[in-house]
């Protein structure tokens, strides 16, 4: 069963979030040491797609080893915090390619209202058993009851073939020479 998530669920439902990308290719490539990784990504979804959880747009099921947080129209991340958090956290030397990663990710994203899939992930020890499935269609209805259309951009081209299932089209390459590539999706509404 699947259930909204707010601020009293964020420790738990950041932690299963964090295992699910613990084998994520661009997170990794910003945290490659598994210490860096469990201490600062929490943080960055937290400023990337935290306010999620205020605004009743983060699902989680009931042991948090699958999540969701999505960004309703005219909610946008906490950008301030989230660039300090890479310029504390992120090595000096990837800075120029995230930098223009974030560059060409402003240029895919909808100038128009749209739903904003900031992260979804499920726990390793869970994957497998629908989780992540039931995650989208559950929050994809909001999307198409809204009538808005759903954006995201996956880090991750295993993927791409969940997303196209739920409706999901490839827009655009992100890409630079050093950062592992992110593929930005946008979905019509039903």
């Amino acid at each position: 069963m699947l259930k909204i998530a707010d601020r009293s669920d964020e420790d738990e439902v950041l932690a299963g979030l964090t295992l699910g990308f613990s084998a994520d290719p661009f997170m990794r490539w910003l945290y490659p040491k598994p210490d860096a990784f469990l201490q600062h990504f929490p943080r960055v979804m937290s400023f990337f797609g935290g306010r999620a959880l205020d605004h009743g747009a983060a699902y989680r099921n009931e042991d948090c080893t699958a999540a969701v947080l999505w960004l309703p129209p005219d909610v946008h991340p906490d950008e301030d915090n989230l660039l300090a958090c890479f310029e504390e956290t992120v090595s000096p030397e990837k800075h120029a390619a995230l930098f223009a990663t974030f560059e060409q990710m402003d240029r895919f994203h909808p100038s128009d209202p749209c739903w904003h899939l900031a992260f979804i992930a499920v726990d390793p020890s869970s994957q497998g058993k629908g989780l992540g499935s039931s995650l989208l269609k559950k929050s994809l209805e909001q999307c198409d009851t809204d009538q808005r259309p759903a954006y995201l951009e996956s880090t991750n081209p295993a993927n791409l073939s969940l997303y196209r299932r739920f409706g999901f089209e490839q827009i655009g390459l992100i890409e630079t020479d050093e950062a592992p590539p992110l593929f930005p999706m946008l979905r019509a509404p039903v």
